[in-house]
């Protein structure tokens, strides 16, 4: 007589537990997305003073985007140090969500031909892969002198962006010799820095499992 494997009830409460605190760093991470996204979005107000305008475009372009990478940052924040092999290989997903600041305006109706002729919507680009660099050199572990490449070059491309920026599209309204212009670099730098320390989630190291231990879990995944 075969035997049946009956879930413990303590079993039960503690998967939806887990999912529930799961789905909570998500929501969480959505809206932290969404807020910085908004910041974003009042920082290139600023840049462009008067000649800035709103239309739909700024939900799907920036505030879309914004989400999305929050809510898979938040995600990757739920994953404990002992990951399956499905969760590490999800972890590689949240790593490059960055990449949605730089594919989501380029949806736009010719938005790929404004970028390849005029080099509009390079600087989403620039920002997207600052991020992913910038969270490579932070997230621990790898070869050390390439999370340091990694990093000198994310913290230099988000420094030389806040302080030129400003001066180069806007000229003395935004020197950084006057109050409006000083507090816009600082505020750029700081929109950067924290989207690079977020990216740096899915990069963190995690405890080192054995190949069978790391198979039997993402088995276990899928069953479930």
């Amino acid at each position: 007589m075969s035997e049946r494997t009956v879930a413990e009830p303590g079993d039960t409460d503690t998967r939806w537990m887990t999912r529930r605190a799961r789905w909570t760093h998500i929501a969480v991470g959505a809206a932290a997305g969404l807020a910085w996204a908004g910041a974003l979005r009042a920082w290139m107000a600023e840049l462009s003073g008067p000649a800035s305008s709103f239309s739909w475009g700024t939900f799907e372009g920036v505030l879309l985007p914004g989400l999305l990478v929050g809510a898979a940052f938040g995600w990757a924040s739920g994953v404990g140090p002992a990951a399956s092999v499905r969760e590490r290989r999800m972890l590689r997903w949240c790593a490059a969500a960055p990449l949605a600041f730089a594919i989501a305006p380029m949806l736009r109706p010719g938005a790929l031909a404004d970028f390849l002729q005029e080099g509009l919507g390079g600087g989403a680009v620039l920002v997207a892969l600052t991020a992913i660099g910038g969270g490579y050199a932070l997230g621990g572990g790898r070869p050390l002198w390439t999370r340091i490449v990694c990093g000198v070059l994310a913290f230099g491309i988000s420094l030389a962006g806040a302080l030129l920026t400003g001066p180069l599209l806007r000229g003395s309204a935004l020197a950084l010799t006057t109050p409006r212009g000083a507090w816009l670099a600082a505020f750029d730098l700081a929109l950067m820095c924290t989207l690079v320390v977020a990216s740096a989630i899915p990069f963190r190291r995690l405890s080192r499992s054995s190949p069978r231990r790391l198979a039997l879990a993402g088995a276990h995944d899928e069953r479930e």
